[in-house]
């Protein structure tokens, strides 16, 4: 069997897989693989970028560890099995009223894979996914089960772990009363939003921008948060589908296509793109408002910088495709987070800006993304763990203050480097 991942950019031929439907499964496996000399990796939904999940031993298919395990209505948290899927959580939290305080645009991935690679979603008083954990339950390289909770010393380790600690169970998430969102989307001048990012980014409860390379024009998305009682003006089925189903998916594929073979058309197509897209208001709940289906298929680099280096980095990304006179078909996208103390967590200590840049999955990345890369490393970026990145555990050591802290954590859970692959060898050492 060979697994590829979604954006095409990682694969394995694990030895073996196996589907465990409890913790003590999960236990028995990696018994099993050590037994073997083999290594563990579980996967989820094989929406990160990078290596991470890469098994080339024993991949652990988590599609039984799925659903609802406990709601505490008091205070307002829920247990989720960890190969739960995001676009799941909603309907098994709407019948307590309950919904998850933020989320990304992209629901498919498992709330394990999610909240261990430091996915996000935007809001300057948001924090990542991570931040929403209160408890996780894990089963270590010897087979030990722990429940980890704010108590525990390896808490801020374990929320973001990269899957090097050990295999998740079940996350505890602490929710909030399920709300709706206004939202306003609108294309404005480029210039304009990057001069007034830092407020712009603050004011609202959730602001992102979309920019098309070869183009002046920002497509901002402001959401405001209301109670659930507030009424509902949402988009009309006819014109869902028309804006997020036929353009965003069906016409864009054939864009990316017609770029691809025809790349001086690009700034034209991209400058039509501007015109025809973002422009609409509606209100709904919030799940339906956060997030997005994604057809076409890509390849993604995210970097999260202090929020101020925010405009000037996206203004020098412009200056790069000019001067390398690059064709960019796919937007670049910008988002907003509130600083955490979780340690390996891309907002750590500072409130953060996040941009990230995309290639159509039929081209070459690699070129376009390395030279991003070096604009980001200029302004002390931390590289999304499941977006592709060229660094190692050498940057990272002065990235993340409490880096060595969480590289004692491995060491104290799994020595033997039972959980490794290839990239987290290139990453934690």
């Amino acid at each position: 069997m060979t697994w590829q991942n979604w954006g095409r950019s990682e694969s394995a031929s694990p030895v073996r897989v196996v589907t465990p439907a409890s913790a003590d499964e999960v236990a028995t496996a990696i018994a099993d693989a050590r037994r073997d000399g083999l290594t563990v990796k579980p996967i989820g939904a094989g929406h990160s970028f990078t290596g991470i999940a890469v098994a080339d031993g024993v991949q652990l298919n988590l599609s039984r560890l799925s659903g609802l395990l406990s709601v505490d209505r008091e205070l307002q948290q829920v247990t989720l099995a960890a190969g739960t899927h995001l676009h799941e959580v909603p309907a098994l939290l709407a019948p307590h009223g309950l919904a998850m305080q933020n989320l990304g645009d992209i629901d498919a991935q498992t709330v394990a894979g999610a909240t261990s690679t430091g996915t996000h979603g935007t809001g300057a008083a948001f924090g990542g996914l991570a931040t929403q954990i209160v408890a996780v339950t894990l089963v270590t390289a010897a087979g030990e089960i722990l429940r980890i909770d704010a108590s525990h010393e390896l808490f801020n380790a374990a929320r973001l772990g990269l899957g090097s600690l050990g295999v998740l169970v079940d996350i505890t998430v602490q929710c909030v009363p399920a709300f709706k969102l206004a939202a306003v989307e609108a294309p404005e001048p480029l210039a304009g939003v990057l001069e007034s990012f830092l407020e712009r980014s603050a004011a609202p409860d959730h602001f992102e921008f979309y920019w098309f390379p070869h183009t002046t024009t920002a497509l901002t998305k402001t959401n405001t948060r209301l109670a659930l009682t507030e009424p509902s003006v949402p988009l009309g089925g006819f014109k869902r589908w028309l804006d997020d189903e036929f353009m965003s998916n069906t016409v864009f594929s054939w864009v990316c296509g017609i770029g691809r073979s025809i790349p001086a058309a690009i700034p034209s197509i991209n400058r039509l793109a501007s015109q025809l897209t973002g422009d609409r208001a509606f209100t709904d709940v919030s799940t339906s408002v956060f997030t997005t289906v994604r057809r076409v298929r890509f390849r993604e680099m995210e970097y999260a910088l202090a929020v101020e280096a925010i405009p000037e980095a996206v203004r020098e990304i412009d200056r790069l495709i000019t001067r390398k006179g690059w064709r960019i078909s796919f937007p670049l996208e910008v988002r907003v987070a509130a600083p955490d103390d979780i340690w390996l967590s891309t907002a750590y200590g500072r409130r953060t800006g996040y941009v990230a840049v995309h290639r159509y999955v039929k081209e070459d990345h690699h070129e376009y993304f390395r030279a991003v890369e070096e604009v980001f490393r200029t302004f002390g970026g931390r590289p999304h763990w499941g977006k592709i990145h060229y660094r190692d555990a050498g940057d990272f050591a002065t990235l993340y203050p409490r880096f060595d802290d969480f590289l004692a954590a491995r060491d104290k859970l799994d020595p033997d480097r039972v959980f490794a692959n290839a990239y987290l060898t290139r990453v934690l050492g």
